[in-house]
């Protein structure tokens, strides 16, 4: 099996450092064979390259780069935990939120951008249950959050 950071590579990406918590919180924690993340927004080098609501200022193609921004942020913080990706079994669950214009459904087309890079990055370990979550506002009026848990 080809190590997730090559396959990272291919797709032109590399995992950032860990985006710094916005609140009272930790970016990661592992109970077990279990690690889990908090929710990752779309952090380029410490800020949002967009904000607004999914459907009105951002649209739904830019909102699942974001969402793929969001998970490669957590692939970051997953690392930061167990030291190399190649330790992940499976990617059990993803949660992600939209920030959601009145009228917009396309949540789960958005999610779509984490759990495709997931899927590309891992295999079929990579295939996960999910939560597409449309929400009115997310912290710092960033359109997409997303937080997984692995299996190591």
């Amino acid at each position: 099996m080809t190590h997730p950071e090559e396959k990272l590579a291919a797709l032109g990406l590399k995992l950032p450092e860990v985006a710094a918590p916005v609140a009272a919180y930790i970016p990661v924690l592992r109970s077990g064979n279990l690690v889990y993340t908090s929710g990752q927004l779309p952090m380029v080098e410490g800020a949002l390259p967009m904000t607004g609501k999914v459907g009105d200022q951002v649209s739904p193609e830019d909102a699942k780069a974001l969402a793929q921004r969001c998970a490669l942020n957590a692939l970051a913080a997953v690392k930061s935990e167990i030291g190399d990706l190649a330790k992940v079994k499976r990617v059990v669950k993803v949660v992600g939120f939209v920030a959601s214009a009145p009228d917009f459904t396309g949540q789960p087309g958005v999610i779509n951008g984490a759990s495709e890079l997931l899927g590309a990055v891992f295999g079929e370990a990579g295939r996960h249950a999910r939560s597409a979550v449309g929400v009115a506002v997310l912290p710092l009026d960033a359109p997409v959050e997303v937080e997984l848990t692995v299996e190591v």
